[in-house]
């Protein structure tokens, strides 16, 4: 006699669990650039996502400006971008800003293209002027400040930088102007970004511009100088996802906040070292990385 009842019951509740797979399933496409550190993102963020319960289409790998454009066209749900990027490059904002300003500006003016920053994180990818530690320690330079006082004192410190930071308007130049300093110019060395650490690391020079969240800073031992002035724009890492698609599924700032709160410089430094020093593969750190901050 409990036939039909139970029958009903089983069949509503494999309606009910084909309700909720049909919401939890729904295809996130998450973008990245092509280096290191934006293929980590995007890897990090599929995996997260995918445990979740969303089908997700990696697409990372792109150039920076083919990737915003997918974002826009809205072939692309989700990527995580730098604030300064989106203000110096995509807005063509060259007012000078403060970190907190940066990002208001940013959300403000991608909103109005239907894009939402969420809640940075504390990884900045910014420039940065960088020395052996060892070396640092010794000479008792811990910011550009130091930095500026030794080569006024023309203690012969070399500078190693690529090509665009040298001739740029907001580069080098600036920077000497805004802490009162200047190489010489036989004492500045230009290359490839990618050789400038080699050549730090090898005492080719004594100073060289990296970028913040590089992994070979930590690999090779080198040490930032802190930047006193805030001469350098913010370039702080954040996810941002088409507003659409948050409307949609409104459960990813949360979810996507999980992961941003879990980074910072040396974070980042650090799981880009895993795969460009020790070689360890992009989904492997990133599986790592999940499970240490328990996040899957």
């Amino acid at each position: 006699m409990f036939y039909k009842p139970l029958k009903a019951l089983i069949a509503g509740g494999l309606l009910a669990l084909a309700s909720t797979n049909a919401v939890t399933a729904e295809e996130i496409v998450v973008g990245g650039k092509n280096f290191t550190e934006q293929q980590l993102l995007a890897e990090i963020t599929t995996q997260f996502l995918e445990a979740k319960g969303y089908e997700v289409d990696n697409r990372s790998g792109m150039g920076s400006a083919a990737v915003r454009q997918a974002m826009e066209n809205g072939q692309i749900d989700v990527y995580w971008e730098y604030t300064g990027t989106s203000l110096i490059t995509y807005n063509k904002i060259e007012e000078k800003l403060g970190p907190d300003e940066t990002y208001e500006k940013v959300k403000e003016l991608d909103a109005e293209k239907g894009l939402v920053w969420l809640a940075p994180s504390d990884a900045n990818n910014t420039y940065a002027l960088a020395m052996r530690r060892a070396d640092a320690e010794e000479k008792g330079v811990e910011s550009l400040s130091d930095l500026a006082t030794k080569v006024n004192e023309d203690s012969g410190l070399t500078l190693a930088s690529n090509a665009e930071f040298y001739a740029r308007p907001d580069g080098l130049k600036p920077l000497q102007e805004a802490y009162g300093f200047e190489f010489p110019r036989s004492d500045i060395k230009r290359m490839d970004s990618g050789l400038v650490y080699q050549a730090l690391k090898d005492g080719e020079v004594d100073v060289g511009l990296v970028f913040a969240t590089d992994g070979r800073i930590p690999a090779f031992d080198f040490v930032t100088l802190k930047d006193d002035k805030g001469y350098f724009p913010s370039y702080a890492l954040a996810p941002v996802v088409r507003k659409e698609v948050l409307d949609e599924s409104p459960e990813l700032d949360a979810q996507l906040s999980s992961i941003a709160e879990k980074l910072d410089d040396s974070t980042m430094a650090r799981l880009n070292a895993e795969v460009d020093v020790e070689k360890k593969s992009i989904e492997e750190v990133a599986e790592t990385f999940l499970k240490e901050n328990n996040l899957v």
